[in-house]
């Protein structure tokens, strides 16, 4: 008897797959680079983002900052402080001068009491007869109070001139957060930590769920696409590939090896008619919408991939007939086109423009210098 043993390859998993739901960028590669291409995406996305984010938005943080004067005087090489500066000079030390006259007028009548005292304690040792007080008090106890008042002013005088000498100290400044609601004592402020800062930065870009750009697997060759999760205030994808694309048009920048077009995805959902125009409507109204003063020319731009059970020509005119009336097809030289890509059975949906002045957005004819 013969037995047969089969051995099973684990299969290798792939990222997320592409789904319905979601929005990004659809990215063509070279055949076998999508791997090289995928990370390289999101690098390029990443920094154009940030660069319009930083463009469009460079009032913000100011409105953080501290609005107390703070205590730092700035003279300017060409301004006449001198005079200023002078009297408050002359006016600290002539209080200063009046002050250490008191002081010494006030030791100098301790001193006189001192030598009277002496020579009372003198002469009653002598067998003498001092003057009587008036509130019956020793010679002993109006000795010890005047050498008491006499310490005092002297320290009094001690930290007058120390005050004088010495700046007052400057204050650490030391970046603090706001004390939370609660039973918390007054003053008492929680400094913020780098490392805890830096910690938690590193476990949010470490969760890929809470990430701003990642690629997700398509299932084809020669196509990535990245997924943004897209915030409140956050561009669109439509922004952010117009805004790179006008920047490499200028400076004919070369930023990818692998990446060759690149196409702003807002809309994604199941290949069929139905669906296709259902998500299309969105677009539609806020891109074309129907009632306008300046009627724009448009064309449809599809492409499908891993899917032969579709009609082309039933999903172009699904899409043109979605536009109203006041728009016009132009094949030839159109304002504004809407992208219709189709990856298995996922249809991306987009809208782009100059798509034929920014060589099809393509990034490698768009920064060849030729």
């Amino acid at each position: 008897m013969y037995v047969k043993i089969v051995y099973l390859k684990a299969v290798k998993k792939g990222g997320y797959p592409l789904r319905p739901g979601v929005q990004g960028f659809y990215i063509t590669c070279d055949g076998g680079r999508e791997r090289q291409a995928s990370q390289e995406a999101v690098n390029v996305i990443d920094s154009f983002y940030d660069e319009l984010v930083q463009g469009t938005g460079s009032s913000l943080g100011h409105g953080e900052l501290s609005e107390e004067p703070t205590n730092k005087k700035i003279v300017f090489t060409y301004s006449d402080s001198s005079s200023s500066d002078d009297d408050d000079g002359g006016e600290g030390d002539e209080d200063k001068g009046n002050d250490e006259n008191q002081t010494k007028e006030e030791t100098s009548k301790i001193e006189k009491n001192q030598e009277k005292t002496d020579e009372e304690i003198g002469s009653l040792k002598n067998g003498g007869s001092g003057p009587e007080n008036k509130d019956n008090i020793s010679a002993d106890e109006q000795i010890q109070g005047d050498a008491d008042k006499k310490e005092e002013l002297e320290t009094t005088h001690e930290q007058k001139d120390s005050e004088a000498r010495e700046p007052p100290a400057k204050k650490q400044c030391v970046e603090r957060e706001a004390p939370k609601t609660g039973n918390i004592g007054v003053g008492k402020t929680e400094e913020k930590s780098v490392d805890k800062l830096i910690e938690a930065e590193l476990a949010e870009l470490g969760d890929k769920s809470k990430r701003r750009f990642n690629y997700l697997d398509s299932g084809c060759n020669g196509v990535v696409f990245v997924q943004m999760r897209k915030k409140d205030g956050d561009p669109n994808p439509k922004e952010i590939i117009q805004h790179m694309m006008s920047s490499l048009a200028s400076t004919k920048r070369h930023v990818s090896r692998f990446i060759l077009r690149v196409l702003p995805i807002e809309v994604t959902c199941y290949a069929s008619e139905e669906e296709i125009g259902r998500a299309i409507k969105p677009l539609v109204e806020q891109y074309l919408p129907a009632e306008t003063d300046t009627p724009k020319k448009f064309a449809v731009l599809y492409e499908a991939r891993a899917n032969t059970g579709i009609n082309k020509m039933k999903i172009i005119d699904t899409v043109a007939k979605s536009v109203p009336s006041p728009h016009k097809v132009d094949l030839s030289n159109p304002e504004i086109s809407i992208v219709v890509q189709i990856v298995k059975t996922v249809c991306l949906l987009g809208v782009v423009e100059k798509y034929k002045e920014l060589s099809k957005y393509n990034l490698r004819q768009l920064t060849s210098k030729n």
